[in-house]
């Protein structure tokens, strides 16, 4: 029997390729990067504040799947496509993760159907 459980949910949009929305094992939560798209699969336009709150919102559904929360998150990693929306994002990101959890944030290129930001979460479960 494997340590390891694939998590779902339908409350966060379905993985766009080959890969889980998460992994539980026993001591932690890997998540998948979420990007802004709604549980239904609608990408999110606007602003790098609406981006960021729906990949939080999503990360959170998939997160309680797993049957933690985004206070139990002990690491983030951001993928941002143009860094002049960084202070605004932060903004956004602090209501979220307010306990400060370790984080990295990346200027990419693009990202997958050319959202401008994705977030990526550890967790305790």
């Amino acid at each position: 029997m494997s340590d390891q459980q694939i998590i779902f949910t339908k409350n966060a949009p379905a993985a766009v390729g080959p890969y889980s929305q998460a992994i539980k094992t026993p001591n932690m939560i890997y998540c998948s990067g979420q990007i802004p798209l709604t549980p239904q699969g609608e990408l999110v336009q606007g602003s790098i504040t609406e981006q960021t709150t729906q990949c939080c919102k999503n990360a959170q559904a998939v997160l309680e799947e797993a049957g933690s929360s985004i206070s139990k998150v002990v690491k983030t990693t951001i993928f941002i496509s143009d860094m002049s929306h960084f202070a605004e994002l932060n903004t956004e990101y602090e209501k979220w993760f307010s306990h400060k959890p370790a984080r990295s944030c990346v200027a990419v290129k693009t990202l997958p159907k050319n959202v401008d930001v994705e977030i990526e979460v550890i967790a305790l479960p």
